[in-house]
């Protein structure tokens, strides 16, 4: 009886040692703010969260980039950030863009379901779009807190805008031109020294580099319209045309009727069939049109001089043809940094975004030039410092940008693009006139816009066409 006494004592005791041990436990969670009696749990940021010791918080981090992007980012960029911010781990996953679309439905779909990423690499000009969507999460209160507008090019800042309001940082920017393959010009008997300034010159020297064999195939072309980044945009622009003018959206421009006839045109000389039978042969070999040496020229962008170190021929770079070839004409695009609606860890998803979209991650990725890479940042501090407007081919584009255009800022940015892609494959096809065709582009975008105006969303940020 004694022994049971004693037992029952201890017990007791024992209740009451941990009875007191979770009361001071409390106190202690009231007195660091790690809850509120109001609100529950509040979640660790700093050092709290795992920065003096403590468990890690892991973000999700999505990108539309495959190949050794996911392997390259990590170790030049996002190593780093863990290493200065020891409290946050950073998954990356490879989640594929749809087909001929600058997003991912599997990103709004997650998004849609509460299942996004913290943060999401993004292509800039269809930002607007999905703010208005109410698919991304305001950053204007950090971005203002932290300085970040002043960093940027002014242009490429309003791509990040709805309403006013911040919904992105930029990463890097781009610009286009005209790659030319010296070797196949000289055996055209031209002068490899003076590429085309101006869309009639360009069609006379292209001539005279297409090359069959016995049976009609092409072994050789002299330039394809469509390819790489041969879009109805490109020409449209180096025609004289625009695709906005006083916050009304104008695919049907004069200028862009005469581009698409222009590319039309090609398709039925040359015989869209063949072309693409040419061009689908390269891919299945995993070859770049032009870097196989088979192409006269090409519009391509800055990021091919990251890959021409395999060219096995002469080449140059110059500014792409123009109608009249009085001017410089390129247009930019760019990708950004977003955090998706739901994002579980805002906190330390901003932490990262400011990070790799700022001065820190964006000179560390674009200092990768030293190693042979070519990309430009949205910064100019950062290009400046690295010497980008200096370095041979490409300080093309980085004077190019000084007359750069960008696609219009609007909810249905995508849903333009989109558009404009389909009536290009019907032009190319022989599927219809393109006064008709971009009539009816313009029918369809102004009646979405007609949607969005009713719901209350305004149609246009920043009026008039923007260039750095």
């Amino acid at each position: 009886m004694k022994k049971r006494l004693l037992k029952g004592k201890a017990a007791a005791g024992i209740l009451l040692l941990l009875l007191l041990v979770a009361t001071g436990l409390l106190l202690q969670a009231f007195d660091n703010g790690l809850y509120r009696a109001d609100a529950g749990p509040v979640e660790q940021t700093g050092a709290a969260a795992g920065g003096s010791g403590g468990e890690k918080v892991t973000i999700d981090f999505w990108f539309p980039w495959s190949g050794g992007f996911k392997q390259e980012f990590y170790e030049t960029v996002v190593s780093s950030f863990e290493e200065e911010n020891p409290d946050i781990k950073v998954r990356m996953t490879f989640v594929e863009n749809s087909d001929n679309s600058q997003a991912s439905d599997k990103l709004l779909t997650a998004i849609a379901g509460g299942s996004g990423p913290d943060v999401a690499l993004f292509d800039r000009f269809v930002v607007n779009e999905w703010a208005a969507k109410g698919a991304l999460e305001d950053v204007t209160e950090q971005s203002r807190k932290d300085g970040m507008e002043g960093l940027y090019y002014p242009s490429v800042w309003s791509e990040t805008q709805y309403r006013g309001r911040t919904y992105a940082l930029p990463w890097n920017v781009d610009s286009r031109a005209l790659f030319y393959n010296k070797t196949l010009m000289e055996e055209a008997g031209l002068d490899p020294g003076k590429p085309p300034k101006t869309i009639a010159e360009l069609d006379a020297m292209a001539a005279r580099m297409f090359k069959a064999d016995s049976q009609g195939k092409y072994k050789q072309v002299g330039f394809i319209p469509w390819q790489a980044q041969g879009f109805l945009y490109t020409y449209g622009w180096a025609f004289g045309g625009e695709w906005e003018r006083e916050g009304k959206l104008t695919p049907d421009d004069p200028a862009n009727v005469q581009a698409l006839q222009w590319m039309q045109e090609y398709a039925r000389k040359y015989n869209a069939g063949k072309l693409a039978s040419f061009s689908d042969e390269l891919r299945q070999a995993g070859l770049n049109p032009f870097l196989s040496g088979r192409v006269g020229f090409s519009i391509e962008g800055n990021w091919l001089l990251n890959d021409t170190g395999s060219a096995t021929f002469e080449w140059g770079v110059a500014p792409m043809p123009t109608v009249d070839g009085k001017a410089d004409v390129t247009w930019s695009g760019g990708w950004s940094f977003v955090m998706p609606k739901g994002a579980k860890h805002p906190e330390q998803a901003w932490r990262f975004m400011r990070y790799v979209a700022g001065r820190e991650g964006s000179l560390l990725w674009a200092g990768r030039s030293a190693a042979g890479k070519y990309d430009l940042t949205c910064i100019p501090e950062v290009n400046a410092r690295l010497g980008l407007d200096t370095k041979e081919h490409l300080d093309v584009f980085v004077k190019l940008l000084e007359h750069a255009r960008f696609r219009p800022v609007s909810p249905v940015g995508g849903y333009l693009w989109d558009e404009m892609y389909r009536v290009q494959n019907l032009a190319i096809k022989q599927q219809g006139e393109p006064q008709a065709l971009l009539d009816g582009l313009k029918r369809k975008v102004d009646a979405k816009l007609d949607v969005l105006a009713s719901d209350g969303a305004p149609v246009r940020e920043d009026p008039g066409q923007r260039k750095n």
